[in-house]
């Protein structure tokens, strides 16, 4: 998810079962436009998804673990009147400001010190990187990446690109297991499995 997309997840976008796979039904964003430059004088603005039209949304997939740490944060903290998960002390839209703020200090308590000048997770928004090459290198295709990133496959290869190289053994992997099963299948052995 991008920032602006988790500073406006509802409870109404999730479907969060007790032991299987989640979905996120994302339908835009919150921004912080500043009062000189919205309509109604807000600092925060809801937008539609990134280069979508404003009614579309983004089904996304979530893995039991991440179900779980969403109910854990729900039944510590609730949710906000108007069923947002997250939200600051006042109740209001999370400010990207504090985001860097609360992330400097929660790098340096949990990474070492190699990975501290390695610049790993400098910024929050860089989990997102982490999670669609994570996504990649499990093999998941990568028009599939995309979709569930909301993204362009364009956008993905330009900026994946140095990944999917690296992961070309193991694509050339998948292909020849397919071509021995395929083999196997043609001369009259019944499929595995």
């Amino acid at each position: 998810m991008r920032l602006a997309e988790v500073i406006h997840l509802r409870l109404e976008q999730c479907h969060l079962p007790k032991t299987a796979w989640g979905m996120l039904n994302l339908s835009g964003g919150v921004i912080t436009a500043g009062k000189e430059w919205t309509d109604d004088g807000a600092v925060h603005e809801v937008h539609s998804l990134k280069r979508r039209a404003a009614t579309s949304t983004r089904p996304v997939p979530i893995p039991p673990q991440f179900v779980r740490i969403l109910r854990a944060h729900i039944k510590q903290f609730g949710v906000a009147p108007d069923g947002r998960l997250f939200r600051n002390q006042a109740g209001n839209y999370v400010d990207a400001s504090a985001y860097g703020i609360t992330w400097a200090p929660a790098r340096k308590h949990v990474l070492t010190r190699t990975e501290l000048a390695s610049g790993l997770a400098k910024r929050p928004y860089d989990l997102r990187h982490a999670g669609i090459s994570f996504w990649l290198y499990s093999g998941v295709d990568p028009a599939e990446c995309a979709r569930r990133a909301g993204q362009s496959i364009e956008v993905l290869f330009r900026h994946y690109a140095k990944f999917l190289d690296g992961v070309r053994e193991q694509a050339n992997r998948l292909i020849e297991q397919s071509m021995q099963e395929w083999d196997r299948v043609s001369q009259g052995a019944a499929p595995e499995g």
